[in-house]
């Protein structure tokens, strides 16, 4: 397995039980997978460094987990699709 770290921003906007909803869908479609999430990091509210969707400030959070290639790319598609969520980058450690 490869270690991975996914650094996705939400709307601030969304409650706190929507944000850790997300948080947990994330989590599980790594673990489901028989992928080992090592940490999940929450920054909170920052500054983006330029407007998205009008949006000035984000909800931030790092997670980092190891696990194959399919989960990436299922990680990949339902961010991508996930309301709330502005931006999300995967990247290898």
């Amino acid at each position: 397995m490869t270690k991975y770290e996914m650094l996705y921003i939400l709307d601030t906007a969304l409650s706190d039980e929507q944000k850790e909803s997300i948080v947990k869908k994330f989590e599980d479609i790594v673990k489901g997978d028989n992928g080992v999430v090592e940490n999940i990091d929450r920054w909170g509210v920052k500054k983006l460094s330029y407007p998205i969707n009008y949006k000035s400030e984000g909800y931030y959070v790092l997670m980092t987990f190891e696990a194959e290639k399919t989960i990436v790319v299922e990680l990949k598609r339902i961010a991508g699709i996930t309301d709330g969520v502005i931006r999300r980058l995967i990247t290898k450690r």
